[in-house]
């Protein structure tokens, strides 16, 4: 009977311990200052544009975002540390059919990632996110035509804690 309870327990824990453990990282929690129900309007406004659900998956091992504005498209995205990159990488679907995957990471004051945009022209989007000391965060999006030598202004968000 104790071999038993014991080969059980055995069995159990490292799947256990796996889930449980595996994401419990240091790094892997550098993006939860985004995880939240949150209204979005573009910074420095007070019109909302946009709802965000950030949510923390898998035991901890992703952050997921369903993005539904206002007016448009909306979609989603799927971010994750991955150990062998040292860095994060993001997938965004969206209801247009679009779909770009971003990588980069934690600088020690922003998330920063970046990915080439599929809408037929050449177009590489830098976006920075930045925890706010009122606890809101800031999303920077920067686009490059030139392959990251210049960047100009794409959108400026700010999500604030829905109620």
């Amino acid at each position: 009977m104790i071999r038993i309870l014991l080969a059980g327990a055995l069995l159990a824990s490292p799947a256990a311990a796996f889930a449980q453990g595996a994401c419990a990282t240091p790094e892997r929690g550098q993006f939860d200052f985004w995880v939240g129900r949150w209204r979005v309007t573009p910074t420095g406004q007070d019109r909302v544009v946009a709802e965000s659900l950030i949510e923390r998956l898998y035991d901890g091992c992703a952050i997921r975002e369903t993005w539904r504005p206002r007016n448009g498209a909306g979609g989603g995205s799927l971010s994750a540390y991955v150990p062998a990159d040292r860095g994060w990488r993001q997938a965004w679907a969206g209801k247009d059919g679009e779909w770009v995957e971003f990588r980069g990471g934690w600088t020690g004051q922003a998330m920063v990632l970046t990915g080439d945009w599929p809408d037929g022209r050449p177009r590489t989007v830098r976006m920075t996110y930045t925890k706010g000391a009122d606890g809101s965060v800031r999303q920077l999006g920067e686009e490059s035509r030139d392959e990251g030598r210049t960047w100009g202004p794409s959108f400026d968000f700010t999500y604030r804690k829905a109620p």
